[in-house]
């Protein structure tokens, strides 16, 4: 995992979720989700449809949400993601994944998807975890994550109240710089009053402050042709730094959005099952 931690990967949190249905009638059916609030969420499915929900899962509960991969840039992402993980026969980026086999659980099948989705374009280049929320139903995946997705464990740390001052990850830091002074990008020397989240590094000292697309630039050198990075060393402490954990430091969310976030989340919902 890159140098910033859970906390920071929270804030807009898009999840796409594995249920397994622990009813001894249906038993081993899984259920594939998209949800911005994995808690309530799993809530919803246990109550029914009429609580919020899926038909396909109301009055065959209880159901445990055991998997979920989170980081997406997006919900479009995300619930493209969940059709992919839904309909992989029907996705051109996972034609080389094999139909279910006979025999083959849902759950053993899911997971075998979910392993090349996450080495399969575009997937492979969006800062994504793959959190097991339950450990006991652990399974290695074929073939494993790349290096830079990391593995996590247990529900995702609760959100951190939107009025409190951010926090640096790494503990005390220089004093912010004079808001009324001129501030220039560390890389091309342009102004950065107007940029609406100029990306900083991380680590305590460093004094880097950029535009978005010249950091870009500057972790793609090593990959041309790609558009996305996936890491790179900081141009001023030489550190190596995760891009996905970048963007989520200079993107934190307020509670109003959480809020337009669960209504966005019923929306796409209702309108998969109708």
């Amino acid at each position: 995992m890159g140098p910033v931690g859970d906390s920071a990967r929270l804030w807009r949190f898009f999840g796409v979720y594995l249920l397994y249905c622990l009813n001894p009638r249906y038993q081993g059916r899984v259920y594939v989700g998209f949800t911005v609030n994995p808690a309530r969420r799993a809530l919803q499915h246990n109550r029914g449809r009429k609580k919020g929900g899926a038909w396909r899962t109301s009055g065959r509960g209880p159901w445990e949400m055991v998997l979920i991969v989170h980081g997406f840039p997006s919900a479009v992402a995300a619930l493209q993601f969940e059709w992919a993980w839904q309909h992989p026969h029907a996705s051109r980026r996972l034609a080389h994944v094999a139909q279910r086999l006979r025999g083959e659980a849902a759950f053993a099948f899911h997971l075998r998807v979910l392993a090349h989705m996450l080495r399969a374009p575009p997937w492979v280049r969006l800062p994504l975890t793959l959190r097991w929320l339950r450990a006991d139903f652990r399974r290695e995946l074929c073939p494993p994550p790349p290096s830079h997705i990391p593995l996590a464990f247990g529900p995702p740390p609760p959100r951190a109240s939107a009025s409190r001052p951010r926090a640096h990850p790494f503990g005390d830091t220089e004093p912010p710089p004079d808001q009324d002074a001129e501030t220039r990008c560390s890389l091309c020397a342009r102004a950065l009053q107007d940029e609406e989240g100029p990306l900083c590094c991380p680590h305590p000292g460093c004094p880097l402050r950029t535009h978005v697309i010249c950091l870009a630039e500057e972790f793609l050198r090593e990959e041309p042709g790609q558009l996305l990075p996936l890491e790179g060393q900081c141009p001023g402490c030489k550190n190596s730094l995760l891009w996905g954990d970048l963007i989520w430091l200079c993107r934190l969310g307020t509670e109003e959005e959480e809020e337009d976030l669960e209504l966005e989340e019923e929306h796409w919902t209702d309108m998969l099952e109708t």
